[in-house]
């Protein structure tokens, strides 16, 4: 498995996507010269303990079935039991925010990987650096969640959830098409071709394929693979300037707008901002769209025939956007023990194996991508293998320029694929003014 490119963030990185509330009610708890203040209580302890102590956790709504199937299982086998609260996606920010600035926060907190940089920067973690290292399979652990959560060298999370973008396509309307159902696209054209044919059937309420057509972070997490797999880059190494006016780019963009003209794209995809971009393809009116692996269990359980596969290029290739959530104790735990009992209880190998990949969600070991449960499962198998493709991009001002409402990269994409395509270049060259600020 190639290195996690989370391992290029820096200090930089942890200045970047943060919302204004968040920024706000964390600089009331940072000392006066501006530096985050340092997490208090005891140093973390390198065993955990498991004496009946009730633990307090924080996952976003995105990531509630991953979640409710560890907890209960962890309480079922356990004296400490976790008390789970899910909060709505848009919530999080906010809530975060708010519960740190009156030393609030659950025992322990989960977080998308692109905010964990922020928050660990701003102390709301506890430092469990010797916790991580002294496990036996600390080398085995995939190391993207916890390099997010590392600043000046000091570990504070580990993988959560695992999630990568795919192509995810319908078996059934791809058999009425007449398309092969064992087979997506493995170009940008077969992509397409594929989404028409389905369009063709002319099936009430069945369209070609959806995006979130206002929604910046769905469009980071599905389209920037279309452009790596090309084999170009989305932004500058030093994420100062971006490179979305590419070649690669404006076939994509070119793409969906073509689909948008022929009408093969959902209906409520221009002002999709992300709530349910996922929800048409669970009520089986999708013929093929880029998905969150995470949300594959949820689209069997709907009972729609998945077919999954890699993201591809223009002429071929393939990746993945790698994402999904970290793990830590937070700054105001009084349970640190008890709470790091629970975070290697997730990460042993039996969890992994018997809870994560048995549900069909890539485990966070290395050493168990290829398991029994996933060689079992051709969709999960394709997923697992995928990671080894994933890409993550990295800027200081990451979220200013491409996930914030309205952002600069909303506007780019919003005109290329809704309007006539004409100013890719002059909305390019605004989000480099946000990225190089």
């Amino acid at each position: 498995m190639k290195a996690s490119p989370f391992a290029r963030r820096g200090k930089a990185v942890a200045a970047a996507f943060v919302a204004s509330t968040l920024a706000l009610t964390l600089a009331a708890c940072s000392s006066g010269d501006d530096k985050p203040a340092e997490p208090s209580g005891a140093e973390v302890p390198a065993a955990g303990v498991d004496d009946g102590t009730e633990l307090t956790m924080w996952t976003r709504a995105p990531l509630e079935r991953q979640a409710k199937n560890l907890v209960a299982a962890y309480n079922a086998a356990h004296k400490n039991q976790v008390k789970l609260e899910i909060i709505p996606n848009d919530d999080m920010e906010g809530k975060i925010g708010g519960a740190a600035g009156n030393g609030d926060l659950p025992d322990l907190l989960a977080g998308d990987v692109v905010r964990l940089p922020n928050w660990v920067s701003n102390g709301l973690f506890t430092d469990i650096t010797a916790n991580i290292d002294g496990l036996d399979f600390a080398d085995d652990i995939s190391s993207g969640h916890i390099d997010a959560g590392t600043v000046d060298g000091k570990k504070h999370t580990v993988p959560f959830v695992i999630d990568s973008s795919a192509f995810f396509w319908n078996k059934d309307l791809y058999r009425e098409a007449g398309l092969d159902p064992e087979k997506g696209p493995t170009t940008l054209q077969e992509f397409k071709e594929h989404a028409l044919a389905i369009q063709n059937l002319n099936k009430d309420g069945v369209s070609g394929t959806y995006y979130g057509g206002n929604c910046g972070g769905c469009l980071v997490f599905t389209w920037f693979p279309h452009v790596w797999a090309s084999g170009e880059e989305v932004i500058s190494e030093d994420g100062t300037t971006s490179l979305m006016a590419s070649d690669a780019a404006k076939a994509v963009y070119d793409t969906y707008r073509e689909l948008n003209e022929a009408g093969a794209v959902g209906s409520g995809s221009k002002e999709e901002t992300g709530a349910t971009w996922t929800a048409p393809f669970q009520e089986g009116k999708i013929g093929v769209m880029a998905y969150p692996s995470t949300m594959l269990s949820t689209a069997r359980d709907a009972g729609i025939d998945v077919g999954v596969g890699g993201i591809p290029g223009v002429d071929g290739g393939v990746s993945t956007f790698l994402g999904g959530d970290a793990m830590g104790i937070s700054k105001d735990s009084k349970n640190v023990a008890q709470a790091w009992h629970f975070l290697s209880w997730m990460l042993s190998e039996e969890t992994q194996l018997e809870v994560v990949a048995k549900e069909g969600d890539v485990v966070t070991r290395n050493s168990l991508l290829n398991n029994e449960y996933t060689s079992a499962d051709p969709n999960a198998l394709v997923l697992s293998e995928l990671v080894a493709h994933g890409r993550t991009p990295v800027a200081p001002y990451f979220s200013e320029g491409f996930n914030a409402p309205g952002s600069p990269w909303t506007v780019l994409f919003r005109n290329a694929t809704f309007g006539d395509g004409t100013t890719v270049d002059v909305d390019n060259d605004a989000l480099t003014d946000v990225l190089s600020q």
